[in-house]
């Protein structure tokens, strides 16, 4: 059976370093991280990825009380990506649009901020908002873009740790490919910040980055690296049928042509490399593609001693005899933004389809051996002749992993 083709059509974000693709693109390239260090409760200071957008674009100060910051960037992103698309939103109907938002967590900001903020006043509970329950739910951010935008189709959030933004890609394209919606929002988005929990459980496994300057705190393959860099942000994307963008002419940014999601089954938190390279040998089977046929890797690796070598092992499995496959990542500009790294590390690559130029991995000045993967791309931009297919990987706690895999389109 021909399943429909589906395409990205509109994206929207907000990242560490950009809140448009042009300018997060443009950082890309020149190599311009956006770390910040901030005053995290009872731990002091911490290197940490800061989104700068204006939240009182698409939402009124009420709006902005009620809600969460996970949900005022879902908003702001589900905004620019329509306006991205040049759908006509006004006229379409709402029933037949889909929500699938991607998180890692949801619900501990707000709860960590109640309890801390009733510890002022002897934990009386009458001092504990009434909004906290609709803030905590775990649909909240894809609840909270459809309230916004009067969408009456489908919503939840997916909920795969940090190969959340890829899944939530991958569920609109399951949902369209089943004619359950004719038009989705979908990726990821991240308010780890927001969190002591998150900083203090990474620094407890010793997994917490550290360094004097935070634009060099995440260095991904470099010797040095001592941790993660956690970030909030989010991408997300308006994703429709090809033969529904064609007959309204839109502007196809690329095709989703492949993925999988599989699990380890071995460890809460160690990566398994064998199971990784599975997942990525079966999204280029589904895509009907040959791992020389990838022309860009973008890798999940966040900074951790061995969570990059374990990747690195797994790519230099199913890549390590592709001469024109280049390797990249972009936590090493952004940090980790857990629920929307997928969706976020994958928007910085899709210009690429265009300029045919790789942007680097930055802030390796000492490359671990064991990650010396061929074709990894340090410190400069790549220009090479043609870029025509993406692979994004996406791992997260748990041993879930996820690769996504587009390609320019091209008629």
């Amino acid at each position: 059976m021909q399943l429909p083709r589906i395409v990205i059509t509109g994206l929207g974000l907000t990242a560490p370093n950009g809140n448009t693709l042009e300018e997060y693109r443009e950082n890309l390239l020149k190599g311009v991280p956006r770390i910040q260090t901030i005053d995290m409760r009872y731990m002091g200071p911490v290197p940490a990825g800061v989104c700068d957008f204006d939240t009182r674009k698409y939402q009124s100060r009420k709006e902005l009380r009620v809600g969460t910051r996970a949900g005022s960037i879902a908003i702001y992103c589900a905004h620019e990506a329509l306006e991205d698309s040049g759908f006509d939103f006004a006229n379409f109907d709402k029933s037949r649009i889909g929500v699938y938002v991607g998180t890692t967590e949801h619900g501990n900001v707000e709860t960590e901020n109640e309890v801390y903020n009733i510890s002022k006043f002897d934990y009386d509970t009458r001092y504990w908002t009434h909004h906290h329950n609709p803030r905590t739910v775990a649909n909240n951010p894809a609840g909270e873009i459809t309230i916004n935008l009067g969408i009456t189709g489908p919503h939840y959030t997916i909920g795969a740790a940090c190969a959340a933004g890829n899944a939530g890609l991958i569920q609109a394209v399951q949902m369209l490919r089943l004619g359950e919606v004719d038009m989705a929002l979908a990726g990821g988005v991240s308010e780890s910040i927001q969190t002591f929990g998150i900083f203090a459980g990474f620094k407890s496994q010793g997994a917490l980055a550290k360094h004097d300057d935070p634009n060099l705190a995440s260095r991904p393959f470099d010797k040095g690296r001592n941790g993660i860099v956690v970030s909030e942000g989010g991408c997300i994307y308006v994703l429709e049928r090809l033969e529904d963008a064609q007959a309204r002419g839109a502007n196809i940014i690329a095709e989703i042509i492949g993925y999988r999601i599989n699990s380890d089954a071995s460890d809460y938190v160690l990566p398994n490399p064998e199971r990784q390279a599975e997942c990525m040998r079966a999204a280029l089977q589904s895509a009907g593609i040959e791992p020389g046929d990838v022309d860009i890797v973008n890798t999940h690796a966040t900074s951790t001693p061995q969570g990059d070598i374990q990747e690195c092992k797994a790519i230099a499995e199913v890549f390590g005899d592709c001469p024109t496959t280049y390797i990249n990542n972009t936590k090493s500009f952004i940090g980790h933004a857990m629920g929307a790294a997928g969706a976020l590390e994958l928007a910085g690559n899709i210009p690429s389809f265009q300029d045919n130029t790789i942007h680097p991995t930055i802030n390796v000045d000492d490359l671990d051996p064991e990650c010396a993967l061929p074709n990894l791309v340090i410190n400069e931009p790549r220009k090479v002749d043609a870029v025509k297919v993406i692979l994004n990987n996406s791992f997260g706690m748990l041993g879930i992993n996820s690769a996504l895999i587009l390609r320019k389109f091209e008629g």
